[in-house]
């Protein structure tokens, strides 16, 4: 038996590079192992969860299934497919919500920390986000999840339904479980955290042009050019002129990522002095030049709509002959078939 695994990014924008390298990558990888099969989908149900323009979203749905494609991911491998296609998601969940308390779902520090974001729109929709990913999830009977850390609260929601699932009801759900994949962490161009869509100024797009990307790096904050290097509980830090330099510490990092000798030479040369104007062209010469042939079969797809609207339509139904079957046994064991 093959491992199933399930994986998908939120409809709130094209993907940008932390999506390609933290998520896409990982995703190729398994969809040309054997030994798993791959369901990915655009999660456009979960994007409704927070605040959002109608027509963006419209847009958004098919042009993150065209940056799918562009990326690598193949239909004839990987079931790719639309959240909103496949009903079976939101009716599992209201089954779902029937076996885990409102409590739980309110102690989570994700909903907690989006309420913080979004404080005139705690809506249910958001509260029950967990719920909607568990049947995400449980749909497919999937096993492993290849996401962060920061969503584990999120699987041990899932991990909880399972288990209530099948000793009330005796359903045959797994316990999800987090795997990592060789996707890499690409850090905010701002200097905090991780590139994100929600964060403007955050990330690069994977069909912006030269110019852009340079103007992009061009902004990350740096220091004067020179101070010490500090490592502390394993991560290492920038310091120049007493203060903590976060944005060189992202570059770095950026930087790595294309040059994994990069950070040695850098560390090498900081104390007597760096020139980040060379260095940023040079990131942005080598995101520009990895980023080429996606581009190039972007515009291959855009350029094929009926194309597109097939693979829609197809993974819509395959992914729906596999929830429709675990909807109808749900439905059976809970005394609603």
């Amino acid at each position: 038996m093959k491992k199933r695994v399930l994986s998908g990014i939120r409809a709130t924008g094209r993907l940008h590079l932390g999506n390609y390298l933290g998520a896409v990558k990982g995703m190729l990888e398994l969809q040309d192992n054997p030994e798993y099969e791959t369901f990915y989908m655009v999660a456009d149900v979960h994007t409704i969860t927070t605040p959002y323009d109608v027509a963006e979203l419209k847009k958004n749905r098919r042009e993150v299934i065209i940056d799918y494609l562009a990326a690598g991911l193949d239909p004839e491998k990987s079931v790719i497919f639309q959240q909103a296609e496949v009903p079976e998601h939101t009716e599992l969940a209201f089954y779902f919500s029937s076996v885990v308390t409102i409590a739980r779902m309110q102690h989570l520090p994700t909903f907690k920390e989006k309420v913080k974001q979004h404080p005139d729109s705690a809506t249910m929709a958001l509260l029950n986000y967990p719920i909607l990913m568990s049947a995400d999830i449980l749909v497919y009977k999937a096993g492993l999840v290849p996401v962060g850390i920061d969503q584990e609260p999120h699987l041990e929601v899932a991990r909880v339904i399972a288990n209530n699932m099948n000793a009330k009801y005796g359903t045959d759900f797994p316990e999800p479980q987090r795997f990592a994949t060789k996707g890499q962490y690409v850090p905010s161009l701002t200097g905090e955290g991780k590139m994100s869509k929600s964060v403007e100024g955050s990330y690069i797009n994977l069909t912006d042009d030269m110019g852009t990307i340079s103007s992009k790096i061009a902004r990350i904050p740096t220091d004067s050019g020179s101070g010490i290097v500090q490592n502390t509980g394993g991560v290492t830090q920038y310091i120049s002129n007493g203060q903590i330099a976060l944005g060189t510490a992202s570059l770095v990092s950026l930087a790595s990522i294309y040059d994994p000798n990069f950070r040695q030479q850098f560390n090498s040369q900081y104390e007597s002095g760096v020139r980040y104007g060379d260095i940023k062209k040079e990131i942005g010469e080598k995101i520009y030049n990895d980023l080429q042939e996606f581009r190039n079969k972007r515009k291959e797809f855009e350029a094929d709509p009926s194309y597109v609207d097939k693979v829609i339509k197809e993974g819509a139904e395959k992914a729906r002959a596999v929830a429709q079957q675990t909807v109808k046994e749900v439905k059976e064991k809970m005394g609603l078939g």
